[in-house]
């Protein structure tokens, strides 16, 4: 392979370290941000422990306001708050924020999912033994969901590796920049097979990773 010189390999392993940053830091934005909204979304609905019908409308439409942008565009779209945020509109930093917004959206309600399938007889019988709203969302909604919140925990990391390829279109650096530059704009097609490759095995290995967890989860 007389394309793999040690530069090129330099190139490749600073890409990965590129798209691990972005994944990994929007990903933890996303959790941390996305769970409260997920609670809160569940915990407003009709039926459930403080139902409110306005707060419930307004934030599921601000959710899937932001859900239904294309990333592309919701990239360009906020380059401004981008610029405020990370001081530039270009590189690794600056792709995080948009990446963290979509996937904040996109997790709160796979996180929402996971709540609502907790059976409702076991909330009712918290409520009936005289547990606080507190205690039922930590101790039982949380508890029982553990299966399904990182199953979505999951998903949300393999969307953003893909997420994290499409920012390199537009100067965000990591392994979709480096395909772009070097497997297309100059015709190395070893290049893009070598990126296509290794997004391909770091998505098996979140995958497997996340399987695994939610199996053992399941079991307790």
């Amino acid at each position: 392979m007389t394309w793999l010189t040690p530069t090129m390999q330099d190139l490749l392993l600073d890409a990965a370290v590129e798209t691990a940053q972005m994944v990994g830091l929007s990903a933890l934005v996303a959790v941390v941000l996305g769970l409260p909204l997920a609670l809160v979304l569940h915990v407003t609905g009709a039926g459930q422990l403080s139902p409110n019908r306005l707060v419930n409308l307004a934030l599921g439409g601000l959710i899937n306001a932001v859900r239904s942008v294309p990333f592309i565009i919701l990239m360009v779209a906020i380059v401004p708050f981008t610029r405020v945020v990370a001081g530039t509109s270009i590189g690794t930093l600056a792709a995080t924020v948009p990446l963290a917004i979509a996937a904040t959206a996109f997790i709160a309600r796979l996180f929402e999912t996971a709540l609502r399938e907790v059976d409702p007889g076991l909330v009712e019988a918290a409520q009936a033994m005289g547990a606080t709203r507190l205690q039922i969302v930590t101790r039982v909604l949380l508890r029982e969901a553990a299966p399904g919140l990182v199953a979505a925990i999951t998903v949300t990391l393999v969307s953003l590796v893909g997420y994290s390829a499409m920012a390199g279109a537009v100067g965000g650096g990591g392994l979709g920049d480096l395909g772009i530059r070097f497997g297309y704009q100059r015709f190395m097609p070893a290049v893009m097979a070598t990126v296509v490759v290794l997004l391909i095995v770091v998505v098996q290995l979140l995958q497997s990773l996340g399987d695994l967890l939610v199996r053992r989860l399941t079991r307790r």
